[in-house]
Formats: structure tokens, sequence, C-alpha cells
């Protein structure tokens, strides 16, 4: 069972029930994102507690692509939060961080995603495997969990081969955490252990058996994000069985509830959505479950405002057009290289791909409403958006360019990023 206790004086920093991750990638759109943010708080006049509050969020590897440093998203989401006098919390996240990266993060955020995929699947010895049997009788046995139907009755011969595939995952992730401890102080930080990256995913089951694993390793996660069944493709909405989706989401919950128990890990313990951005139809699902069981949520969604800036310099019309266009010529021309970070979490029929000629006759709104994720507008095409939300390093090569179009059109650019997260996101998950 986890034991972490607190020094006289310290105190933990405490993720709240409802919290949303945010992408900014070239660190222009803080304010607008935040404005989403203050009309869902003036529309649900929450209780205290229950409030939505941001994360912001960028990976290494996006800031390695765009040549920027983790301070950039504190500072950006600092000078929102001023502008727009918010008083929650707000968090920085260090986002898919591992052993290696890390350092360069730690100064300037306060919630860490440490991402463990590349040790999942590498086998724990027989003597690890078999100390963690001995360590957890309670396998042994079918396990009532409140909110799942039947007992847990889980083979030992089940549990030693989840326990073969995790076992060292989580030890990474105890001693990530550990590092990051001893730089930002006992409770300094949230921590979210990522597990999304990865080629299966992991039934109720296994959720349990991990989060002992995390408990062994006395690292108090307070978001967990599993893999979930069905494809989570970047950009474009679920893929896969509702229904199934649904039973799993709910017996994830359970499993959680079930473990702060008997683990003794944090009562703020949650699942974590890595959505890969506008999984709309996944959204009425996660708002019942919320609902029906009182269980909190963090889901990220960090793609989507770079398509929103996209959008809104096409609809700008001029210049802005004009390098909309070009950034969808250049990606078209080298598609093979942009997507090659991303084969696994896209699905792009190449066929359904306009031409770079086809698109330089469009005006503003044709393309913008091609990009927009409507998905009942005949205009959309899920293709021409993945392709886009991958290509976001061809805007960086454009430099000051970009960003100076995105500065020159501030008012059409945020109320796209605006209006996307609060209509299409936030209103559904919290207003219905």
């Amino acid at each position: 069972m986890l034991r972490k206790s607190l020094k006289k004086g310290e105190s933990m920093l405490v993720l709240q029930s409802y919290s949303f991750g945010i992408g900014d990638r070239f660190a222009h759109q803080a304010k607008a994102q935040l404005s989403a943010f203050v009309m869902l708080r003036d529309q649900m006049n929450p209780r205290p507690g229950m409030e939505v509050v941001p994360v912001w969020n960028k990976s290494n590897r996006e800031h390695t692509f765009i040549g920027s440093e983790p301070q950039s998203v504190y500072d950006s989401g600092a000078a929102a939060v001023a502008a727009l006098d918010w008083k929650l919390p707000w968090y920085v996240d260090a986002d898919h961080i591992q052993r290696s990266t890390v350092d360069r993060f730690v100064a300037c955020s306060n919630f860490f995603t440490i991402d463990v995929a590349d040790s999942i699947g590498k086998s724990a010895s027989d003597a690890e495997v078999a100390e963690f049997v001995r360590r957890h009788p309670e396998f042994q046995q079918p396990i009532a969990i409140p909110g799942i139907q039947d007992r847990l009755e889980i083979e030992q011969s089940e549990v030693e081969r989840v326990a073969r595939k995790y076992l060292l995952a989580t030890r990474q992730a105890g001693e990530i955490y550990r590092y990051i401890e001893s730089k930002k102080g006992v409770g300094g930080f949230v921590p979210e252990v990522s597990m999304d990256e990865t080629d299966s995913p992991q039934t109720p089951p296994e959720l349990l058996i991990i989060l002992a694993a995390l408990a062994d390793e006395g690292c108090p996660v307070q978001t967990i994000a599993p893999k979930f069944t069905g494809r989570f493709n970047k950009g474009v909405d679920y893929v896969g069985d509702l229904v199934q989706f649904e039973k799993e989401f709910f017996d994830d919950l359970a499993v959680i509830q079930f473990a702060i128990g008997q683990y003794g890990l944090p009562n703020n313990l949650k699942l974590s959505v890595h959505s890969g951005s506008d999984k709309f139809g996944l959204y009425p699902i996660i708002r019942k479950a919320i609902h029906a069981t009182g269980a909190g949520i963090h889901l990220k969604t960090a793609g989507t405002t770079w398509l929103e800036e996209i959008i809104g310099l096409a609809e700008a019309g001029g210049d802005g057009l004009a390098l909309a266009k070009e950034i969808y010529a250049y990606a078209f021309e080298h598609i093979d290289e942009l997507c090659m970070p991303y084969a696994s979490v896209i699905d792009i029929d190449r066929t359904r791909l306009p031409s770079s000629s086809e698109v330089a006759r469009w005006d503003g709104p044709k393309l913008a409403s091609t990009i927009r994720h409507v998905p009942n507008d005949p205009s959309f095409n899920a293709n021409v958006r993945q392709l886009l939300h991958v290509s976001f390093k061809v805007a960086a090569k454009a430099g000051s360019r970009f960003t100076d179009l995105l500065k020159a059109n501030e008012t059409i650019v945020g109320a796209q990023v605006t209006t996307n997260l609060f209509d299409r996101h936030l209103k559904p998950l919290f207003l219905g």
C-alpha cells in the first residue's frame, strides 16, 4: 500500500475534479483559450472544487519541432491569467516526459505526464513477478468492485502475465516521479502516468494490477491515462464500438475508486483521456459517466488550437489565406515525412486529398470549412484535417511570417479558438 506523508507545514498540490488539457503550440492563443473557460465558469456557476480548470500542455517533441522552450508555455498562460483575472487554479503540463527529457520542464511545470510506453512489454524477471504476486494475495480470489456487476476473477497466470508486461513500466514511473519530487518537493506537482501510446488497450483488470504496482512504487499518481479500445486518430472523431467503450470506461472508473481505498492512492485519482483531439462521439458517454458516478476527469485535446489558427488565417483572407494554402501545399508534397512520427494515430485516405493546385483556387471560407471539424458539413474533409494536424512544424519553418500573421489577425483567429473550444468541447462535456 502506498504510504506518502508530508512534513509539517507542507501542502499537497491537488488537481481539481475536472481539468481540461489544451495545447498552444505557438504560444499565441492562451488568452483565447482561457476565454472559453471563463465562459464555462460563468454558465456553470460551479460549486467550489467542481470547476473546470485549464492545463496547458506541450511535449518535448513539439518543442523540438517548433524550436520553443517550456518556459514559453508558462509565460503565455500566466499572461492570459493576468489579462482575464482568472482566480482559479491553472497548470502547465510537461507532456509525455521521460527521464531523458524532464529536466528542461522542471522549473516551469506543475503537472508532469510521465510517459512509460517504451517500457511496456519489456519483461520483468521471474523473481520480480513472483514477489509482486506474493505481495498481492487479493488477486488470488474473486474481487468485488462496486460498480462492476461480476466479481473480477483473475487467474494467477494472468496476474503474472500482466505483471511481467507492466512492472518495468511502473518502476520507470516511480523512478521519474522520485526524480521530479527531488526537484519540486513532496506534493509540489501533479503526477500523471501515461500508458496510452502503446499497441493494445489495457482492460479494467489490467488497470487494477497497474495501479497496485504504482502504489508499490510509492507513486501518488493523480491521473492515469490508459489506452482505450478503439481508434484515437489525430484531430478527428473516435472510431470504434461506442457500447464497448462505455462499458470499459465505467468499469475503469469503478476500478480506480476501488484502488484508491485498496492501495492508499490519492483520493482525487481520476482517468485521463488523451483524446488526440475532437473525440466528439465520446463526450456524451464521458458526461454521462461523470454525472452517474461523481468521478472526476482529465481530458486532453492538444492539437485543436493549431488547426483553429489555420482556419482563422484562411477566414482572414489576404496574406493569411495565402500562407494557409502554402502550408497545405508543402504538407501535400511531404506527406510521408510529416506523417511518419504519427503513423499509428492517423488514417489518411490519400485519394481524398485535394491537390495543392485545386486548393490554390479556393477562397477562405471554402478552405476553412474543409478543415473545421463539423462532421455534417459537406465541405469537411477529415483527411485534410489529419494531414494539417501533423503539419504544424511547417508553420514553424515559416517563422515570424506565420506568427506575425497570427498577431495581425488576432481577433478573427482568437474567435475561432474560443468558439471551437467552448462550443465543441467544454459545453458538450460539462453543460450538455
